[in-house]
């Protein structure tokens, strides 16, 4: 559910490949209702160098149009090698 807003928010520039790497923690606080609209947002949490590249853990929110609560929040880390 997240990582197709990944492309669309975050641009990593001078690298040879991206790995989705895994989560950390992942909440899932409002129910998606069907027919609902939803949007993503990212937020660089943490950066960390690693061999050969950096790994990112970036903080991804997907809210539900008309709630309060978001439908999920996952931190999803990355590693991009260069």
């Amino acid at each position: 559910m997240t990582n197709q807003f990944l492309p669309e928010i975050v641009q990593v520039e001078g690298i040879s490949m991206g790995v989705n790497y895994g989560v950390d923690r992942v909440r899932f606080p409002g129910p998606v209702v069907f027919g609902s609209r939803v949007r993503g947002g990212a937020e660089l949490g943490q950066v960390d160098e690693v061999s050969g590249g950096v790994q990112t853990v970036i903080r991804i929110t997907v809210e539900i149009e008309g709630s309060d609560r978001p439908a999920c929040v996952v931190d999803s880390v990355s590693r991009f090698l260069r």
